[in-house]
């Protein structure tokens, strides 16, 4: 499963969360929540928007000062349930690329973490397959940024597409060449013809080019 895909599955369960929330009525008529569901929900929105969007973007820094003021009345809830689904319009429309952040470091960095613990642990096959979706995924995420229309390319064209513009280069040119069939072999089962050296070799590469392309 792409990194894209799960995060459109969760920000489609966290609406559906939301859009639940039992509400309560006060002694004046007015509604309102129970904290501890609100409360629940929106640490997980808060989460998820800022390792999409990161520190500086608006959707941020909105729903961190509405979570900060937020009561448990319907109004003050809905508030944050705005600017949540804000953020979700952006990133089911493709519109996250303009965010510093992107979806990059955080998420990629987390899944760069659990290849290299199942590598360290002896987990080969979990931390090829790990870090190769990290790899492909953060590629074609950094050509897109670019510009570059690789939504349905194999990895080996979308590497052509991006030395084609001179993306990368040096020595990022000369080691992308051997990563598709690692990917390849992780992707299609064939965890006979992967070494834990290749795993290191992705992962080393993946961690490099975060660096170089998303910091």
């Amino acid at each position: 499963m792409q990194i894209d895909t799960i995060v459109k599955k969760r920000f489609e369960e966290l609406e559906k969360q939301v859009n639940e929330l039992p509400l309560i009525s006060a002694e004046d008529g007015v509604a309102s929540y129970r904290p501890e569901d609100w409360q629940q929900w929106a640490s997980s929105a808060h989460n998820l928007i800022h390792n999409v969007f990161g520190n500086e973007s608006p959707y941020y820094r909105n729903f961190s000062t509405a979570y900060a003021k937020c009561t448990v009345w319907e109004r003050a809830v809905n508030h944050l349930k705005g600017i949540f689904l804000g953020a979700k319009a952006d990133y089911d429309g493709g519109y996250a690329f303009s965010f510093n952040s992107v979806i990059s470091g955080e998420i990629y960095g987390d899944f760069i973490h659990l290849a290299k613990k199942a590598l360290e642990e002896d987990f080969k096959d979990v931390a090829a397959v790990l870090a190769c979706a990290a790899l492909e995924d953060s590629l074609k995420r950094f050509a897109l940024i670019n510009g570059l229309d690789v939504n349905d390319k194999v990895m080996q064209d979308v590497i052509g597409a991006l030395k084609a513009k001179g993306l990368v280069g040096g020595a990022q040119k000369s080691i992308l060449d051997a990563m598709p069939k690692i990917r390849d072999y992780s992707m299609h089962a064939n965890w006979d013809k992967i070494t834990p050296q290749d795993v290191g070799s992705v992962i080393g590469f993946v961690e490099q080019f975060l660096l170089s392309k998303f910091s």
